[in-house]
């Protein structure tokens, strides 16, 4: 059957994925004997129907099986071959900087969730020091500083809301920032936590910059037409007076 409403993570693109596009099966491994535990390695492998994309996706799953050869869909391990990572392509006009820390996030999201958070921590970081112009010394004064302007109405484009969410993404970075005293002490960062983290990150790239940027082109737009408006007026009113101007004398 189509897969439906799949978007493609390297152009974006958002498609119906018919059964030419894209192969969805299990391979049996057949090592091990009846003593042994039983895998099959799962694949989904789409190409992208935009003509000016085309690029493969691929996706593996190891699974385990029973003997009858029924593979069980809850994969043991996950790999995302291609594109390597789970980042989605983002605008030029974002900081190059912040889609890097945004990328290097989501790549490495599987091996390492506490590095991830880390740099999901310090991408948000940077979001907050370009796009608002608060820069302090500790990213916790700097989101304080946010609250109190987005209290006084000094900043509009987010809520209360969203600085909380802020703040946990620097709690759940500082556990990968910052050491315990105690060294014996280990916190982890599980993959779902960073993922999140991940999201708000894309939250924040939607809400403030894409957001920005579309209203600007508005805008440019609506200038555009205007001026073209004034032009045309300022030629008609040439034209209801005489006409062009008389030519320069020789």
């Amino acid at each position: 059957m189509p897969i439906q409403n799949w978007e493609c993570p390297y152009c974006g693109h958002a498609q119906t994925v018919t059964d030419n596009k894209f192969d969805d099966r299990y391979s049996i491994i057949r090592a091990g004997d009846k003593h042994d535990e039983y895998f099959a390695i799962g694949r989904l492998a789409i190409i992208c129907s935009n003509e000016e994309c085309r690029k493969l996706y691929l996706h593996l799953t190891l699974n385990s099986r029973n003997s009858r050869d029924e593979v069980r869909e809850d994969p043991i391990v996950t790999w995302q071959l291609l594109p390597n990572g789970i980042a989605k392509p983002q605008p030029s006009y974002i900081p190059q900087v912040l889609i890097s820390d945004y990328n290097e996030a989501c790549l490495i999201i599987n091996n390492s969730p506490k590095a991830s958070a880390t740099l999901a921590r310090r991408c948000i970081q940077g979001i907050i020091r370009d796009f608002f112009g608060i820069s302090k010394s500790r990213l916790i004064d700097e989101i304080n500083e946010l609250r109190k302007q987005v209290e006084s109405k000094q900043i509009v484009e987010i809520t209360g809301e969203v600085i909380e969410a802020i703040d946990h993404v620097r709690e759940i970075g500082n556990i990968g920032a910052h050491m315990e005293k105690d060294v014996n002490v280990i916190i982890d960062v599980e993959i779902d936590e960073a993922q999140i983290l991940i999201e708000l990150i894309e939250t924040l790239f939607e809400d403030l910059y894409v957001a920005r940027y579309k209203r600007q082109e508005r805008l440019r737009k609506l200038k555009a037409v205007a001026d073209n408006k004034d032009a045309a007026k300022k030629s008609a009113a040439s034209a209801a007076a005489g006409g062009s101007a008389p030519p320069p004398q020789p």
